[in-house]
């Protein structure tokens, strides 16, 4: 029987404090926001009053045993987990505790190349040895599809020895794989399986979207609350199921969490999970509207394509985030971040954002039809003012990697800074990736070639925002001696 998800113990606990008028001799030294003026009057007092440090009544993120340890159960029981963490690292600590928990140094872990950095970051310092297996594609639109079922039984069978398997579900565009039978396989040899469902909170309380993590029976699943659960920037949950060590995680999510977690991002979790479990259901029925009336609306205008549930192939597409207003922009004769910047620039358009063929813009139930009404028309005038032949533009997203040597090695090495030019059949030490969606490109132990310098020339021509490299510029690449 479900706790009383109408119950926000953090919430309530913070409130509590606020009637009691503590004389604060601890931190944060700001003393509820009187000795920084300039930033309480542009936050907000109550947002200061708030910005506490752990004491009994507030319990320790570290270590919960009351108003904490209450709110991760509620959490736990609207999520269907067996447990879950409140995360303040953003779910880029969520995405790396699971790989923590589950694999060490050499020993491998089977996942899609086209995982966030979080991930082989994980690897980086962990030392285990990734074995990549290469998702399908879409040439019409450019973009790297989920896992199909075919490869990662391939894979499996041929690293029998691998502990666990990372899927990404649903990636940034949209697209889901099929959790349910992966994760069965998974099992069925032995290994944990971890999900990276950043871009997935909604699908646990709307019974028209996809299937959940925690549903496939995944052993985690790393939540990303603040992209479209309502939360604070940088908040996360982390999802276990019935045959995780929760204690063990525990202690593996203290290596690394910082022991003044934010009570403005732990309320904000507790707050945005009441919200989901009682009105989720109404609150995704009208982002599902508001992104088909959009689809439908930019599928008029012509050469956009705005695209959804008909990609569904049940393989490599199983399912479709129907709440993901993604965007191919080839046959407008630009690149996707061309438009993103246009978009930014001469219409105060903010979306999420732009690639080589690709614009994202989330939609949430803040969205209204009026906001809907002037995205379509700015990309309307887009195309009339902008539109250009697309006989230039670079046409996919996804290059297979060459891996030569584990991430960790590589990116401990001795290492040469050479000018991007001549980095052509060198083994990268570092990132090189386009942020956002922050999928590298090329990670540290793979070869740079020819198509990767291509891909990051053109990127770089065309506006992407580069990130990974010493070299801000990304004119110069470390590379292994």
């Amino acid at each position: 029987m479900k706790n009383n998800q109408n119950k926000m113990p953090l919430y309530e606990a913070l409130n509590n404090l606020k009637t009691q008028r503590i004389v604060p001799f601890d931190v944060p030294g700001h003393k509820h926001g009187k000795a920084n003026p300039e930033l309480t009057e542009f936050l907000g007092t109550k947002c200061m009053e708030m910005d506490v440090n752990s004491m009994k009544p507030l319990d320790n993120l570290c270590h919960p045993v009351s108003v904490i340890k209450e709110a991760q159960e509620l959490a736990a029981d609207a999520f269907n987990a067996a447990h879950a963490f409140f995360m303040v690292g953003g779910t880029t600590s969520s995405v790396q505790a699971m790989i923590f928990s589950s694999v060490k140094e050499n020993e491998k872990i089977i996942m899609p190349r086209n995982v966030h950095r979080s991930a082989i970051n994980a690897l980086v310092l962990i030392g285990a040895i990734p074995v990549y297996v290469n998702p399908d594609s879409n040439e019409r639109l450019g973009i790297s599809l989920g896992m199909s079922l075919d490869s990662i039984k391939k894979t499996i069978e041929e690293n029998k020895d691998a502990k666990a398997v990372l899927i990404n579900n649903p990636t940034y565009y949209g697209i889901c794989s099929n959790i349910k039978e992966i994760t069965e396989l998974a099992h069925k040899y032995g290994m944990k399986v971890l999900v990276d469902e950043a871009h997935g909170t909604h699908f646990y309380f709307n019974d028209n979207l996809p299937m959940t993590a925690m549903e496939a029976g995944a052993d985690m699943a790393a939540v990303s609350m603040h992209k479209s659960g309502g939360s604070l920037t940088q908040s996360s949950i982390l999802l276990l199921g019935k045959n995780v060590n929760a204690d063990y995680v525990r202690q593996i999510i203290n290596l690394t969490q910082t022991t003044s977690g934010s009570y403005l991002l732990l309320s904000s979790l507790d707050m945005s999970r009441k919200i989901l479990y009682t009105e989720g259901k109404e609150i995704f029925e009208r982002v599902i509207y508001l992104a088909k009336y959009a689809r439908d609306e930019i599928n008029e205008i012509g050469d956009y394509y705005a695209y959804g549930s008909e990609l569904i192939n049940h393989d490599s597409v199983y399912d479709f985030d129907i709440t993901k207003l993604s965007i191919n922009t080839f046959d407008v004769g630009l690149a996707g971040i061309e438009v993103y910047d246009l978009l930014r620039d001469e219409y105060d358009i903010q979306i999420e954002f732009g690639d080589i063929g690709n614009i994202l813009a989330y939609i949430s139930v803040g969205d209204r039809e009026r906001d809907i009404e002037r995205l379509v028309g700015a990309l309307s005038e887009i195309r009339r003012m902008y539109k250009k032949e697309k006989k230039d533009l670079f046409k996919h997203e996804y290059i297979s990697p060459i891996v030569k040597v584990s991430p960790k090695e590589a990116f401990y090495a001795e290492k040469i800074l050479l000018p991007l030019d001549e980095t052509v059949g060198k083994i990268s030490s570092e990132f090189i990736m386009c942020y956002p969606p922050g999928i590298p490109v090329v990670a540290p132990g793979e070869m740079i070639t020819d198509e990767i310098l291509n891909y990051v020339k053109y990127a770089k021509k065309k506006g992407c925002q580069i990130l990974g490299t010493q070299d801000l510029n990304v004119d110069y690449v470390n590379v292994m001696k």
